[in-house]
């Protein structure tokens, strides 16, 4: 076994709540009650965190689950999702997060990787499958239902609460460098792969930006971290480790994006820091017109994941009332944490204003110690000189040490001790970092994220915009609009003059967009589901 450090350096995620139990800060809010505990309340210390990770891992262990096994883990979206992978961590398994949000053939595919010992899942993800036709896990798999739903799928298996209060097993976690919990990534092209991350790099390493001294960004005793983000992620992970080592006062949890919650939610916990995804924060939007009020003791707001409209973040950097409120959006990837931060503030942002290239796309730079970008041709591998784009490249020391069942494809992203993003971007003259599409997005002549923004920022009646490249014809913008109004064309014909040539949009409603855990956009699938091809100008080689 290798080294396994404990106390307050502890790495594990196993031990990482009890390290830190006797805090008094700081105090976790829950949106609604776990669904593991759906009678414990909304309210935690680290002690009770603790206590309830003990009581899963015994919970686990009733079940089946032993050291060197394999758990999965699938159910709908909440905090808890990685106390029972602590769980299992602590117990010394192999624990990874799945979203709920996978169609059952692609949690056949990711549990056929996986091949757990014990599968953890909500009654409906089980239902869902019975009614698709697809068996999700091997017969031999013990499975055990989150809730006690007599769902189909789900009659007659045992459930946690029906396994919680057994023994708790004595913590036997794993070393720093072994593998200690899988995520997954997106999956926007096809079915997600499982990340393997260690103690080292996902919280030695990983975790550095988290818990560094950042000017108006770091975390402070009395703030009010609220967070609604894909707990699945290996975001989710970092972000505990932040929360423990610079404790707020109230960590509040937002599992539920849906503008009513989060009203109530943060009427009662009014946030100081405020994070969820781009895509969550862009389905927020008019909460800032409705309830300004909820926003304006804010002084950071942050996104990690995808990329961040201007408009989405002028929206709320301009109704806080803190004077100096910024936004911090953090570029990276499951597979090498977080690579580059950017801060915008208001004024940034205002300048930005009319622009053809959002000032989002760039997103700073490398950070410090930690990591190292350059941007290389595809096809000789060479750097190329600043203001050119090429693949974007990254070397750290936490990189992701597999892709569970799929080495293969994991070596074959390192190029010569440098992981291939699969991202398209370019180093700017001053050592930024701009990223211009995913090369599986790429459009030629154009950035789509560019267009994205500028179609954004120019029609504040749409709450979505994706633009695909379809090959044989100009990129095809496909928006959402609010309301039944629909699309005045004066207005498209005045949004798009000084853009490069733009196929006619097509209107669909935002629910009718295919997303992912994190809610970014599947475009294989949108473009598939309107055009009848998976045609693409990328060649997706680097997926």
């Amino acid at each position: 076994m290798g080294k396994l450090r404990k106390g307050r350096g502890a790495r594990n995620i196993g031990v990482l709540f009890e390290s830190f139990a006797d805090a008094e800060r700081p105090v976790f809010c829950l949106d609604r009650p776990f669904d593991v505990a759906p009678k414990d309340g909304v309210r935690f210390d680290v002690a009770g965190l603790a206590g309830l990770v003990a009581d899963l891992s015994g919970a686990l262990f009733e079940a089946g689950l032993r050291r060197g096994d394999r758990l999965g883990i699938v159910k709908s979206n909440h905090f808890d999702v990685v106390l029972l992978a602590a769980a299992a961590a602590r117990i010394g398994a192999l624990p990874a997060m799945i979203s709920s949000t996978n169609r059952p053939e692609a949690l056949r595919a990711i549990l056929q990787r996986l091949e757990p010992r014990v599968l953890v899942a909500d009654s409906a993800v089980l239902g869902e499958a019975v009614r698709a036709g697809v068996e999700v896990a091997d017969p031999d798999v013990v499975k055990v239902a989150v809730d006690g739903a007599d769902e189909e799928g789900a009659a007659g298996l045992p459930s946690l609460q029906d396994l919680r209060g057994s023994r708790v097993p004595p913590a036997q976690p794993c070393g720093d460098d072994e593998p200690m919990i899988c995520t997954h990534t997106s999956g926007t092209t096809g079915v997600p792969k499982l990340v393997v991350h260690s103690p080292y790099t996902i919280v030695g390493v990983n975790s550095r930006l988290e818990t560094a001294r950042i000017p108006f960004l770091s975390t402070r005793p009395d703030d009010v971290v609220a967070a609604c983000v894909a707990f699945v992620h290996v975001r989710s992970i970092t972000w505990l480790a932040g929360q423990l080592a610079l404790p707020p006062a109230k960590a509040v949890v937002l599992a539920d994006s849906d503008p009513e919650t989060v009203v109530e939610t943060l009427r009662e916990h009014r946030p100081t820091t405020l994070e969820a995804c781009p895509n969550i924060f862009q389905r927020w939007e008019n909460l800032t017109g409705t309830h300004p009020e909820l926003f304006e003791r804010v002084r950071a707001f942050i996104s990690t994941f995808d990329a961040i409209h201007p408009r989405t973040v002028r929206a709320f950097l301009e109704t806080s009332k803190r004077r100096g409120a910024v936004w911090g959006q953090s570029w990276g990837q499951s597979e090498v944490g977080p690579v580059s931060l950017a801060v915008y503030t208001r004024r940034k942002i205002r300048r930005g204003e009319g622009k053809a290239t959002a000032v989002t796309t760039n997103v700073g730079r490398p950070v410090p110690v930690v990591t190292r970008v350059r941007v290389v041709d595809p096809q000789t591998r060479r750097r190329v000189r600043r203001g050119r784009s090429g693949l974007v490249m990254v070397k750290t020391k936490g990189r992701c040490l597999d892709y569970l069942g799929e080495t293969d494809r994991h070596q074959a992203k390192i190029w010569d001790g440098w992981w291939n993003t699969g991202d398209i971007g370019v180093r700017t003259l001053t050592g930024g970092l701009r990223i211009l599409d995913r090369e599986v997005d790429v459009i030629p002549g154009t950035s789509g994220i560019d267009l994205e923004s500028v179609l954004l920022e120019r029609l504040p009646e749409a709450s979505e915009v994706v633009v695909l490249g379809v090959p044989g014809r100009p990129p095809v913008p496909v928006l959402s609009v609010e309301g039944d109004r629909g699309l005045d064309p004066e207005r498209w014909r005045a949004a798009t003059a000084d853009l490069p040539e733009l196929d006619e949009p097509v209107l669909i409603d935002w629910e009718d967009f295919p997303r992912t855990g994190t809610w970014k956009v599947r475009r294989p699938q949108l473009r598939e589901r309107l055009f009848g091809t998976r045609l693409a100008h990328g060649t997706g080689r680097w997926t």
